[in-house]
């Protein structure tokens, strides 16, 4: 995976294979095709069939990250060697991430490693994950860390320490020099003022983009993680002014220092994007 900032990465079953093409062509940053939570039991030696005949026919393609079956599922080993296989797997999401030694295990395969923290251990061992060998950046999965927390997710209190763990995640991929981690799904796909509101927080929080689990729902994200134009006519006058040499200088009344220089870059990072 090359890109510094994936704003959306999109999930389609493995078990669907009419809907990898038409993933791929949603306009997501990235694809994620699941072996695991979306692939029923009987059906996950025919999605990893599906993706092998997908990557084979479609070698020019952009490629896609694997979401494989956890460390404790008969078919994980299945899924690694699938993985060490095909160059058209550009990375590889763990789920229910919970120690350092199982991204040891993963990584073997040599390709960029996405921890999936979706569980009370994986986010109490999130800063040994982070700095595990091969590890690329963080995500987060809220329902499954929720129901092992025992929390309503739904409710205020529920939501107060969700954003907890999203701050340890966030703290342990700044610790590590991870790439920006990646917030987790919003399952209510029909309710688009909610969604522009939860991918308006996550740009805030300092995530570089969202899971997603429907295409409609790419260019919300899109548009959210987009600077304003504002934004951007400020962070260029930053970053010409910077040129200069000053160490400390004034734009707007407003002081500038290397705090502020580093943010004015990361805009025009992510308004490189589009």
């Amino acid at each position: 995976m090359s890109r510094s900032i994936i704003r959306t990465a999109l999930f389609v079953p493995g078990s669907r294979p009419e809907r990898i093409p038409k993933a791929i062509t949603a306009g997501a940053d990235a694809v994620i095709v699941d072996f695991e939570d979306a692939v029923e039991e009987a059906l996950k030696e025919e999605a990893r069939s599906n993706l092998d005949n997908f990557l084979k026919t479609n070698k020019s393609g952009p490629g896609v990250i694997v979401r494989i079956n956890a460390t404790n599922h008969h078919q994980h080993e299945a899924d690694l060697e699938f993985c060490r296989e095909h160059s058209g797997v550009l990375g590889i999401m763990l789920p229910k991430s919970e120690s350092a030694a199982q991204i040891a295990q993963v990584a073997s395969c040599n390709k960029p490693i996405i921890p999936l923290i979706e569980s009370v251990l994986g986010l109490y061992n999130v800063r040994d994950i982070a700095s595990a060998t091969g590890v690329e950046r963080l995500s987060f999965g809220s329902l499954d860390l929720a129901a092992d927390l025992g929390i309503n997710a739904e409710s205020t209190a529920g939501k107060c320490i969700l954003d907890q763990a999203r701050y340890s995640i966030l703290l342990a991929s700044r610790a590590a020099n991870l790439k920006p981690a990646i917030d987790t799904v919003f399952p209510a796909i029909s309710d688009v003022t909610g969604f522009l509101k939860a991918a308006n927080d996550a740009r805030d929080m300092g995530f570089g983009g969202m899971l997603c689990i429907h295409p409609k729902q790419i260019a919300i994200v899109h548009e959210a993680m987009m600077p304003k134009p504002e934004e951007l006519d400020w962070a260029k006058k930053i970053m010409e002014i910077s040129k200069e040499g000053k160490g400390v200088f004034v734009v707007d009344g407003a002081m500038v220092d290397a705090p502020v220089i580093e943010r004015a870059r990361r805009i025009l990072e992510r308004g490189s994007l589009n």
